[in-house]
């Protein structure tokens, strides 16, 4: 399959910046995502878990749902998101509504990223089932649908329509999620993969009826050189992201991958 299916070449390309919620203070946090929007980014995503992921594992690490209500907030154009949510952690209906809060606290900017969860020492910390890879991405399985179907019922609904990122490339599981129900799906493979996870998508939405052209392709840029990061768009990513952590927050990618984009959509 060329990358034409996916019609990539409709879409402009757009610079995720992921603020890593771990090793500073919230005031450092909170002027990261102000300074990613005053760069010029699209989005701003940071995770959902609980303990930092790199350096010390009992180091300063915020929440992500509460850290995204304060962006939305302090923002004024910026999408933000989790990059992503971990599904396990909280009932869907409720996920539905702190989504749907948010995205009225944002103006419409928020991005429901979302995925099965992976960490065990979150889960263990704070009480959750761990359970095995399978029955985490069966239970997002279901809870989507639950998701979908309480925004619909939500006084006031949502302001718009919300964008749903899945993140992971499981190709028997989480590919099929995605071409079910992701506007973005988050590939987490790199250049050398990226041609044949698009195959398995493909062929995930021909089995659901969904035209995979609907859904923005989206890859991690952080550390690619110029030519990987060209031939994650000549595969068809759109979406790039670039993870910066405290304390120093260093923008310097993020800078230099804002004027990449600006040249690519000329």
């Amino acid at each position: 399959m060329s990358s034409g299916a996916f019609k990539a070449a409709d879409r402009p390309v757009r610079i995720g910046v992921q603020i890593a919620p771990q090793h500073a203070a919230y005031q450092q946090h909170r002027d990261a995502v102000r300074r990613a929007e005053d760069l010029g980014a699209d989005i701003a995503f940071n995770w959902d878990h609980f303990y930092p992921l790199t350096g010390d594992t009992e180091g300063m690490h915020f929440e992500a749902w509460t850290e995204l209500a304060a962006w939305a907030e302090q923002t004024e154009r910026i999408e933000l998101g989790p990059l992503v949510n971990c599904n396990s952690y909280r009932n869907p209906n409720l996920q539905a509504d702190m989504a749907r809060t948010v995205d009225h606290i944002s103006g419409g900017r928020f991005v429901f990223g979302t995925g099965a969860g992976w960490n065990e020492k979150d889960y263990g910390e704070y009480g959750y089932e761990f359970g095995t890879p399978g029955s985490r991405l069966d239970a997002l399985a279901r809870d989507l649908p639950i998701i979908r179907a309480r925004w619909e019922r939500l006084n006031p609904p949502p302001v718009r329509r919300i964008p749903i990122l899945i993140g992971g490339a499981g190709e028997r599981k989480t590919l099929r999620i995605a071409a079910e129900h992701a506007d973005i799906w988050h590939a987490f493979t790199g250049p050398e993969r990226i041609a044949h996870k698009l195959d398995v998508l493909q062929r995930h939405a021909d089995e659901v009826g969904r035209d995979v052209s609907e859904i923005e392709i989206a890859d991690d840029l952080g550390g690619r050189d110029d030519a990987e990061a060209d031939l994650l768009f000549e595969a068809g990513v759109r979406l790039f992201t670039i993870g910066i952590g405290g304390p120093d927050f260093d923008f310097d990618e993020v800078q230099r991958r804002l004027r990449w984009r600006d040249a690519k959509n000329g």
